[in-house]
């Protein structure tokens, strides 16, 4: 049975909306004359941020999806980054972005992205929803950043515990009701 916990509000669906709104303009200005914006979403936790973003890019875009894991059930990652899904088209020649929920450690992006890089695309640059650099054991850093967050176990918008909570519009904090 798995541990009881409530979640409190730590970023509110409206400030998600206008901090996504800033950063197409931002992605806009770096893509601007693009003939297509490849927009790959890691999944499973960056399909709500995906959704909200590629409807605010006035760019054309297509989007695809690379599953790659380090956490399975746990709170902890594993360190040891595995591709579950690859990504159905090519992008040898072709504008890409990498869009991520998080940013942890930094081994899954940093991975991704060297995974990506060396299929020869003609620029490639990375998104994430939310960044932890407290806990970072990569050096590596996202093109653009949501927002940063204190080392807090998060759900929510896509972002899930056990598979749980990613329907939440807002990024809550977990804490655990039997901690002391």
């Amino acid at each position: 049975m798995s541990r009881p916990y409530v979640i409190d509000q730590m970023i509110s669906a409206k400030s998600i909306a206008a901090r996504i709104e800033a950063l197409a303009h931002d992605i806009h200005a770096a893509f601007e004359g693009t003939d297509k914006l490849v927009v790959v979403g890691l999944l499973r936790g960056s399909f709500v941020f995906i959704a909200d973003l590629v409807r605010e890019l006035d760019l054309p875009v297509e989007v695809d999806f690379i599953e790659a894991s380090s956490y399975g059930d746990g709170m902890e990652s594993s360190r040891e980054v595995r591709i579950l899904k690859d990504l159905r088209g090519t992008i040898e020649g072709r504008d890409v972005l990498i869009v991520e929920d998080i940013v942890d450690t930094g081994h899954t992006l940093s991975h991704v992205t060297d995974y990506l890089r060396s299929r020869h695309p003609a620029r490639l640059k990375t998104i994430a929803l939310l960044d932890k650099p407290a806990r970072r054991e990569v050096d590596f850093r996202a093109d653009w950043t949501g927002f940063e967050i204190p080392d807090a176990f998060v759900v929510g918008y896509g972002i899930d515990f056990a598979q749980r909570n990613r329907n939440l519009p807002y990024i809550g904090q977990v804490r655990f009701t039997d901690e002391a």
